[in-house]
């Protein structure tokens, strides 16, 4: 692997690495210089640099560069709705049982291989085996999700979803029904100590807020509207469970009454909110309740059909 040696001048001083990597090296773009760094490959006076690193005057920068600093997904054709698209984001409606990015054992068969099949470009943006991805659904949650389709798009998104500026709603069908008709769950969010690939409630967690508002009782079952106020792991999951109120059909958390006609958990990314990268104009996406949901909701009677008909402005619990 080739490797560069950099000296910034004095008009350099307090740059931004990645800016300053991309403006003196002609073979890397800015999300590249960026991953160079996530990836441990770049070093300032000879120690490792951070994503926050500015650069000092006259300092030695060290650039190994692999033979191969585009994304290497595999490009597969697109089958996701595509529910809008523009020069900087693409949002989309992600059915269930589609994996969002490549992981370990998974290396292709991702909403992120059909992405990069159908909008190439994305192989500059963000991380090369997740590019433009900026957040994430399980496997078995369906419903909409914005992708970045620039870098300048994808920090943004990055900024936004860290703050807490992105708003979210889902539908979700519990076991069981809460004793209010709306109500905020905060307890904190971690792995859970002896289960590694379950989260949990625990002592020293990442702080998690849920709100969440009941739309219909159905027998055994209650449908809420859900807004997580932050992101963690399987948040939604974690805080209904621990309030007594597993999703239906999600065994890992309690779920233990079988639906009919359901083979996941009965959770819907509903509505996405936030301020559009190049215009700062707050924009809102819906993805209508997924069929297999419908069906279940048919089948126990509920008024709650088509998602726009309970909360077309994507409104807060």
């Amino acid at each position: 692997m080739p490797t560069s040696l950099l000296t910034p001048t004095a008009s350099d001083a307090g740059k931004r690495l990645d800016v300053f990597i991309a403006g003196v090296e002609p073979t890397l773009s800015r999300s590249q210089a960026q991953r160079l760094i996530r990836a441990q490959q770049v070093r300032v006076c000879g120690k490792l640099a951070g994503p926050a690193t500015r650069v000092p005057a006259g300092a030695q920068i060290t650039v190994t560069i692999p033979d191969q600093t585009e994304s290497g997904l595999r490009p597969e054709p697109l089958s996701v709705e595509i529910l809008h698209s523009d020069a900087d984001i693409i949002v989309v409606d992600k059915p269930p049982g589609l994996v969002v990015h490549p992981g370990a054992g998974r290396p292709h068969g991702t909403l992120a291989n059909q992405l990069i099949g159908r909008f190439p470009e994305l192989a500059e943006v963000g991380d090369g085996q997740r590019p433009g991805i900026v957040h994430r659904l399980d496997k078995n949650t369906s419903g909409v999700m914005v992708v970045a389709r620039s870098p300048a798009a994808y920090e943004s998104l990055v900024a936004q979803f860290a703050a807490g500026a992105v708003h979210k709603a889902y539908l979700a069908l519990v076991e069981g029904e809460p004793s209010v008709e709306g109500g905020v769950i905060e307890a904190p969010v971690g792995r859970h100590p002896t289960r590694r690939t379950t989260m949990s409630v625990v002592r020293g967690g990442k702080p998690a807020t849920t709100r969440f508002r009941v739309l219909a009782t159905l027998g055994q079952f209650t449908l809420l509207h859900v807004a997580p106020e932050t992101g963690r792991t399987h948040q939604i999951r974690v805080h209904l469970a621990a309030a007594g109120l597993p999703l239906a059909g999600d065994a890992q958390y309690g779920g233990k009454k079988p639906l009919a006609g359901l083979d996941r958990m009965f959770l819907h990314a509903r509505c996405l909110r936030f301020a559009h990268p190049a215009t700062q104009e707050r924009v809102h996406f819906h993805a209508a309740l997924a069929g297999d949901l419908v069906r279940v909701l048919r089948r126990h009677g509920s008024p709650w059909l088509r998602a726009p008909e309970f909360d077309p402005t994507c409104e807060s619990p």
